[in-house]
């Protein structure tokens, strides 16, 4: 019993922490991007305001659907904080988490899907389509990276992958394997939906797509959502390139690194049309990849 209490009582601290840094690294992006475009740009802190007004505001329905999508969405991104590890966090370790971080994180982009359905809004339906699209152009050359860091290291656990890096900064994946390293940022970008990989959203096209019909708490869910998925995904490729941390302050500075390198390139380049963004990921990503791979098998 007081194991179990102190399962959950740990859940809801990584929950909470990995919602506040993710709006914490949210606010970072927006001065940064701000600072580059020659404006003040919003306090750090705006996410956090915008959380509260969110769920402070009347919120719309449009069903049942509607509704389950959001919690679907940002249940699975939840989920997905039971098998991610944080630095020395980490609820469960198991084979085949990396492979189970994966299949939630979809879980996730399902949710939304279901939103967008229940919605009926055909701009929501653009920009989910996109999204989905997308997914398929970035989610190819990284299995290909995963199964190759799987093989080489013979685990497909993220703890397990995390701690064959030990010892020395140089054992680390991105020295190893720079340019498995390299593609797994592009995609950790196209992963994050920033730009050049932003087609799902383009606000001044589809008025930011799969959350067009979002107001209130629905929104103020999706954003919960938006922040957590940050955090998973930028702890994922610290774990597998960086050699994770062994505690939560070294491990959240290798994320904001990681994190405001993103932003900076991101800033740099124009939106990529959705059938370009998926031809970039199929050609060049996927191309290294597999060369990559090959050199790890022979």
């Amino acid at each position: 019993m007081i194991d179990l209490i102190y399962k959950i009582g740990h859940f809801l601290l990584i929950t909470v922490f990995a919602t506040a840094l993710g709006l914490l690294f949210m606010g970072i992006a927006r001065k940064i991007i701000a600072r580059i475009q020659k404006r003040y740009g919003p306090p750090v802190y705006q996410p956090y305001l915008d959380v509260l007004k969110l769920f402070g505001k009347d919120a719309i329905t449009h069903g049942f659907i509607f509704d389950f999508g959001a919690v679907m969405a940002l249940g699975g991104v939840i989920a997905t904080l039971f098998f991610i590890p944080l630095g020395s966090w980490q609820l469960y370790s198991m084979e085949g988490t990396v492979l189970l971080v994966i299949y939630l994180l979809a879980v996730a982009s399902l949710g939304m899907a279901m939103g967008t359905v229940g919605s009926g809004n055909p701009q929501a339906s653009i920009g989910i389509s996109r999204a989905l699209t997308q997914m398929l152009g970035y989610e190819l050359p990284f299995l290909v990276i995963l199964f190759s860091l799987i093989f080489r290291y013979q685990t497909s656990s993220i703890w397990g992958l995390m701690q064959a890096q030990a010892g020395s900064f140089l054992n680390w994946n991105l020295f190893a394997y720079p340019m498995m390293a390299l593609v797994a940022f592009v995609v950790l970008i196209g992963m994050m939906g920033k730009k050049p990989f932003d087609a799902m959203i383009a606000p001044s096209e589809i008025g930011s797509g799969p959350v067009v019909e979002s107001g209130g708490k629905y929104l103020g869910m999706l954003l919960l959502q938006k922040s957590i998925t940050i955090i998973i995904e930028l702890a994922l490729y610290v774990n597998l390139f960086l050699g994770g941390a062994d505690n939560i302050f070294s491990f959240s500075f290798k994320m904001l690194i990681v994190w405001i390198l993103a932003t900076m390139f991101g800033s740099l380049f124009p939106r990529f049309r959705i059938e370009d963004g998926v031809k970039f990921f199929w050609k060049w990503p996927l191309g290294i990849a597999i060369l990559q791979a090959l050199y790890i098998i022979i």
